[in-house]
């Protein structure tokens, strides 16, 4: 039977001891396993689901001024290291988006999230979830 590494990882969740950088900012949780042979930092990264707001009634020129100061916002994040990954969704749901935030809680990517100028003004709303992953992995 092949054992998949996202069973492994969710495994190795419940058994690990999680560990903290020592200075005195917050760090991402880490844990380190081995898979394959090869040791790996595994990081708690934050998933914000970017879903359909209550107020979608903006006139055409409002809801562009919003989408370009919303993509400034989150450019900007990516920029500075906040956001990892990025992008939108074919729309066919409420769920419009998603970013993967590396910070340290769930509190800091939402507080983050909410300040994105769509979120303010109501088109869009957040949903968070923390999510493990392979510390410097990407989409392949």
């Amino acid at each position: 039977m092949k054992i998949t590494l996202n069973f492994l990882v969710l495994l190795l969740l419940t058994t690990a001891v999680y560990a903290q950088e020592a200075d005195s900012t917050a760090q991402p949780e880490t844990f380190e396993f081995e898979w394959a042979g090869e040791k790996t930092t595994m990081q708690k990264y934050f998933i914000v689901f970017l879903k359909s707001g209550p107020e979608r009634s903006q006139s055409q020129e409002e809801a562009m001024k919003l989408q370009q100061e919303h993509l400034a916002y989150l450019g900007d994040l990516y920029e500075k290291g906040i956001i990892n990954l990025n992008g939108p969704t074919d729309g066919q749901t409420d769920i419009r988006g998603f970013s993967v935030y590396n910070v340290a809680t769930k509190e800091e990517a939402e507080r983050l999230a909410k300040n994105d100028p769509m979120v303010k003004a109501g088109r869009l709303v957040v949903e968070v979830h923390p999510w493990w992953l392979a510390k410097g992995s990407g989409v392949k």
